[in-house]
Order: structure tokens, then sequence, then C-alpha cells
């Protein structure tokens, strides 16, 4: 990751430079106490996060995050600041910020607001790749000249072999109310939105389960015959786990009797993401 940090007090910059060259594999690309300056440099160069300190004359961090973000806005701002007027701070989220350091600088909390929003840029990169695979598939398999271009989500699940599961269509179904109700399959009262009885949504999940079963069994096939697939290895990680790929595979070669064990909720949230239905 390349790291800019910007913050009018010099000591702060050196502080931050030492713990993230000496606790991360990472590199401070630059360093800056002037803002109009830093904005100049973040405008041309490539930069993963930028560390802004909050109140700088001329320029104030949040300023500075929301003109870089209208340009860049894949780049990642963690703000420090001792300021903790809630109204500021959240004028600071709005702009675009991932999270808070406080001064004065305390070395876990850097650590661990600094391995949040490398993690979180990590899984952005493998949901690109995974997208990036499934569009690929789709333009193989539907040219545009011969047929219309299919939503993502019924891709990834063509991809996965489960289109003719009964299931997949209850999927289809569900996805959008995520997208509209902006929450996860958990707290997605489905009873109330589509007028079902307790039972009617038990029998939708057990269809659903049926379909996830059968994605589960496909792609374990497909990474047994080609188990150097990396897109397919982290498409299987996100909707099914890691451990329950393992399982499948394991139980399909004969080597355990169990297979993988079934997760609506991760399968159903990892779909949302990763098509990008959730707000």
């Amino acid at each position: 990751m390349k790291y800019y940090i910007v913050d009018d007090d010099q000591s702060i910059l050196y502080v931050l430079q030492n713990i993230i060259e000496q606790n991360f594999n990472d590199e401070v690309v630059g360093m800056n106490d002037h803002s109009p300056a830093a904005l100049k440099d973040l405008l041309v160069h490539d930069v993963d996060i930028v560390l802004v300190d909050l109140l700088m004359p001329e320029l104030s961090g949040i300023e500075l995050v929301k003109q870089v973000k209208k340009v860049k806005p894949n780049t990642r701002f963690v703000m420090i600041s001792k300021v903790q007027d809630s109204e500021m701070r959240a004028k600071a989220y709005q702009a675009g910020i991932e999270f808070f350091i406080n001064k004065p600088i305390n070395l876990i909390e850097v650590k661990t607001v600094l391995e949040k929003v490398e993690q979180s840029l990590t899984m952005a990169s493998q949901l690109s790749s995974i997208s990036q695979m499934v569009h690929s598939f789709n333009q193989q398999t539907n040219p545009p000249q011969s047929a219309p271009q299919e939503d993502q989500v019924s891709t990834t699940l063509k991809y996965l072999g489960m289109t003719s599961e009964k299931g997949t269509t209850d999927i289809l179904q569900i996805i959008p109310l995520m997208k509209s109700q902006s929450t996860n399959y958990r707290d997605l009262d489905l009873n109330a939105l589509l007028d079902l009885s307790e039972h009617e949504r038990k029998v939708i999940e057990q269809r659903i389960r049926r379909a996830i079963k059968v994605g589960l069994a496909n792609t374990a096939n497909r990474l047994i015959d080609n188990p150097y697939d990396e897109q397919l290895s982290d498409l299987a990680s996100l909707l099914f786990g890691y451990e329950s790929v393992h399982a499948e595979m394991l139980c399909r070669q004969g080597k355990q009797k169990s297979g993988g064990r079934i997760t609506i909720q991760r399968f159903l949230d990892g779909l949302a993401d990763l098509n990008g239905t959730k707000k």
C-alpha cells in the first residue's frame, strides 16, 4: 500500500511515518505540512491511503478529502484529530473518510485502524477481480448481438450453475429487496415485504438452501479440477466460506463423509456485495 500523510505538525508526520514503515510492509510516498501543496500532490500521484489532519490552515482536512474524492474516488482517507465535536466528525465521515485516529497518537489505535483500512482495500480489489471474471463469463455466454445482457446477479448464479434451481428465482427476488432496504439478509423483514407466513418463508429458505448447495457442489468440483483458479477460489470463499468449500471438496473426493455447510445469509450478503446491489 502507498501512504501519504498531511499534518501541519511535523512531529506527527514523522511519528506516523515510523509506525507505518516499521509495522506494515508499506511505503510512505509523501508527507506535507501544507495542505494546498498536499492537494496538488494527491491529484497527480497514485496513493492508496491518506492520513490527514482535520484542522489545518488554508485548506481543512475535510475540504481536502472532498476535492481529492471528486477526482480519485477510490482513495481511502483516515482523519487525524483531537477534536471530539460530533457534528464536525459527522461532516468528515460525510466527506468520505473511513476512520478517525485521535491525538495524541496511540500506536495500538493507529495499527488497528490501518489494518482495517488495508483489509477493506484488499477486499475491494478481490471483489473487482471477481466482478471482472463474472462480466467476462457473461460476455462469452451472451454475446450482445445474440442476446440481451443479463444483470450481474443472474450472471453470477449462472456462473455457479444454479439457474435451473427453483431457489434461484427466490434469490433474484430477494437481492433487490436488500438493495431497496439498504440492509443485509438477517435484518430483512421478508415476511412483511412479501406478505409471507412463517411457514412460507421457511419453504422459500429451503429452496434457496438447495440452490446454494448445488452452487457449492459445482464450485467444489471445478476447484478439484483446477485448484489454482485464484478468482474462482476468491468467489467461493466470499459466497460459501473457505471451510465449507474445502469440506465439500474433501467429501466429493471421498476423503470425508460430510460436505460443506450452507449459510443463506453469507451467500446472499456476499452476492449483494459482489454485484454492488447493497447501498
